[in-house]
């Protein structure tokens, strides 16, 4: 089966968890034989884990501008040449990251509802490309906040469409109201065009029923991983907690620091080290400076990957001995827990979203959502070594029967099959 994913990149500087569910679907399919297309949009893929099959499409330098500066007009073709260089697209990447729409609102709504000017140019470019190049026998759209594209596709090209759903209303509602209303009605009335939506886990189904109650037609599929890249009998000397996700403070940050400062500042537990990984960007900086100013009392137990690399996930897991990112919103999927259990290692979270549906008994869930009850959770876990044996048992398991990728190969397989 040749299929086609329609993919936003983000510029590969920090771990981002839809970028990082489209890579295991892709792999995950390729690995099972099937012939996998993919088309990035906004920013390039530069990483061997998911580079890209196909030209760029919807540039983000060149699509903001038109969106910003031309409204209906048409934009120049050599300013629209000048904005799609590698050099204002390295720029843009430096700088993406962002979990607000602040300033993004109309990019947004164009790609919802598909219908001004400058997405009309754009998303003909990537018909055509479709046309004459590969048509594939099923679409797979990354997120419905690209549901605009789904509309021309399926007018166009009668091709059969699935769409991944998974944490858009972090985006969508850090819109005003008057844009974040006119989004959910957008990609409401264009759930006409997809065939199946699939999601990560039953409790973001859930959500998005409640969210949309005529969007029915949604699948759970688990994400999963490469399980062997990640298995290993070897487990840190002392006691490591791992973060592993984009270091901000949507995703608890510092208060898995502050967490950590209690249980050294009482020497809980002896040899205690903090791993921090998943890549910054420029607006994480000051977070960054208040969680080292935080542990600096501990700096030598302290380590802080100022570089993030797709291709390395496998090695920070080995390296640690429980994972802990305490979301401070409710997350559809920690794709970071999947890699980690692949690992053989536990999780401590909160009881929060997804997270007593995926951790199961592949480690502890805590209530309420401070640092205080993360702190007595990690050393609940940490300080018994029959309860940690427990959960590493449960995590294999979990990786094992659910989290894997020829599970999650499947699982795609029969959606595609269906809808075909």
């Amino acid at each position: 089966m040749k299929i086609l994913f329609i993919v936003p990149g983000s510029g590969d500087s920090f771990y981002c968890g839809n970028c990082f569910r489209d890579n295991l679907q892709a792999s995950a399919l390729r690995k099972a034989g099937q012939d996998v297309i993919i088309m990035p949009l906004y920013l390039p893929m530069n990483y061997a884990s998911l580079k890209s099959d196909t030209p760029l499409f919807f540039p983000a330098t060149t699509y903001y501008t038109a969106q910003t500066l031309f409204g209906k007009r048409k934009m120049p073709k050599w300013l629209a040449h000048l904005t799609a260089s590698d050099r204002m697209l390295k720029i843009a990447s430096s700088l993406s990251g962002t979990t607000s729409a602040k300033g993004l609102e109309k990019m947004t709504l164009s790609m919802i509802t598909g219908d001004d000017p400058a997405f009309i140019d754009h998303v003909s470019q990537l018909v055509d490309w479709i046309k004459y190049h590969e048509k594939p026998d099923i679409i797979h759209l990354s997120s419905s906040l690209l549901i605009g594209i789904a509309k021309i596709l399926s007018l166009q090209l009668r091709i059969p469409i699935v769409c991944s759903i998974q944490d858009e209303e972090v985006w969508i509602d850090s819109m005003k109201n008057v844009y974040s209303n006119l989004a959910w009605q957008g990609i409401a009335e264009n759930t006409v065009y997809i065939d199946q939506f699939i999601t990560t886990s039953d409790f973001y189904k859930q959500k998005m029923m409640k969210k949309m109650p005529t969007l029915n037609n949604i699948d759970v599929v688990y994400p999963g991983v490469n399980r062997e890249k990640y298995m290993t009998t070897d487990y840190p000397k002392n006691p490591v907690i791992g973060f592993f996700n984009h270091n901000n403070k949507e995703n608890g940050l510092d208060i898995l620091s502050e967490a950590f400062f209690k249980l050294k500042a009482e020497n809980r537990i002896p040899n205690l080290q903090l791993k921090i990984g998943g890549g910054y960007t420029n607006k994480d900086k000051r977070l960054l400076k208040k969680v080292r100013q935080i542990v600096a009392p501990f700096r030598e137990d302290v380590a802080i990957d100022d570089t993030y690399n797709p291709d390395e996930h496998a090695a920070f897991y080995r390296s640690i001995s429980v994972i802990s990112v305490p979301l401070t919103f409710e997350e559809s999927v920690g794709l970071y827990l999947c890699e980690a259990f692949a690992a053989g290692r536990p999780a401590v979270e909160p009881a929060t979203g997804s997270f007593p549906e995926i951790v199961g008994e592949a480690g502890l869930i805590y209530h309420p959502q401070n640092s205080d009850a993360l702190a007595d959770a990690l050393y609940q876990l940490l300080s018994d070594n029959a309860l940690y044996m427990k959960t590493v048992d449960h995590a294999n398991e979990l990786s094992e029967t659910r989290y894997n990728d020829k599970t999650l190969a499947e699982h795609l397989i029969n959606v595609y099959e269906k809808v075909v």
